[in-house]
């Protein structure tokens, strides 16, 4: 949102849209793509790459429609305040995914793994050992090596914390009315960020090609390639958010005092960054 108009309706409502019904269809085909690549079904990638690519022309066009509006001064203080509650529920439920992840790491590691170890539990699988990154209870799990903190996830949680402090003097910036600074430290955030991910495709090749550490290594493998996947398609988001902000910023449609779609993107990326440092603890060093 770059500004207020008086003349703003009280509260502006659109009128009716075929996006969310798109959207909507498109989500569903992403979903039967992805279920049916998951079951070694051979239209199952085409299907989902094609949800993919209809979800992001319908997300171009939607939010390419809530810029027009806004920058046309449709937009008074109620709609702000809807967009800030909107964005902080969009916020936690995400902290509710990464929660549900979490939850399920915790059970296996703290509950489930010293279960299966028990005197009671010797008399069946005699071999199990109860330590984590374990080849499950009856040795189906082919041998692996767990995944440590250095270097690469060392040097990715330096990136993170590097970006939002670039993050944050960029919104000081766009806030003193600075543009030239507000776009150079903006860009400087989405470039960690990149970094973050080539770093990260870079560790998947190495857990794959030489600790044989797959999303099929049992529950280790599955918790380590879920948490770590989900953030980094969370980290990816974020930088398409701030990319789509930084163009508005380039094309001038922020002020000092309304800019909240930058605000917004800012508070996801600060999640993310969040959220990593519980992954940095709890996957890689405990």
């Amino acid at each position: 949102m770059s500004s207020q108009n008086a003349a703003a309706p009280y509260y502006f409502v659109p009128g009716p849209s075929k996006w969310p019904l798109l959207a909507g269809m498109s989500l569903l085909t992403t979903m039967i793509g992805a279920s049916a690549w998951v079951n070694d079904l051979s239209w199952g990638p085409v299907v989902n790459f094609v949800g993919l690519a209809a979800i992001i022309s319908v997300l171009y066009f939607w939010f390419g429609d809530a810029i027009k509006e806004s920058e046309a001064g449709q937009y008074g203080q109620r709609v702000d305040h809807s967009y800030r509650w909107s964005m902080a529920w969009f916020i936690f439920s995400e902290v509710m995914f990464f929660g549900a992840f979490f939850g399920a790491l915790f059970y296996a590691r703290s509950i489930s793994m010293p279960w299966l170890g028990d005197l009671d539990h010797k008399f069946i699988w005699p071999d199990f050992a109860a330590h984590w990154g374990n080849t499950g209870p009856a040795g189906t799990v082919q041998e692996f090596k767990t995944m440590g903190p250095f270097p690469i996830p060392t040097i990715n949680t330096a990136l993170l914390l590097t970006s939002g402090l670039t993050l944050t003097i960029s919104h000081h910036a766009l806030r003193a009315g600075h543009r030239a600074q507000t776009a150079f430290w903006l860009f400087a955030t989405i470039a960690l960020g990149a970094i973050f991910m080539g770093f990260q495709a870079f560790e998947y090749h190495h857990a794959y090609t030489e600790l044989n550490l797959k999303l099929t290594s049992g529950i280790y493998g599955s918790t380590f390639f879920m948490l770590t996947g989900f953030h980094g398609f969370h980290v990816t988001m974020g930088a398409i958010m701030l990319s789509v902000v930084l163009y508005r910023v380039l094309r001038g449609h922020f002020t000092p005092d309304h800019h909240f779609a930058f605000e917004g993107a800012a508070w996801y990326w600060h999640f993310v960054d969040v959220v990593w440092l519980g992954l940095y603890v709890v996957v890689y060093w405990l």
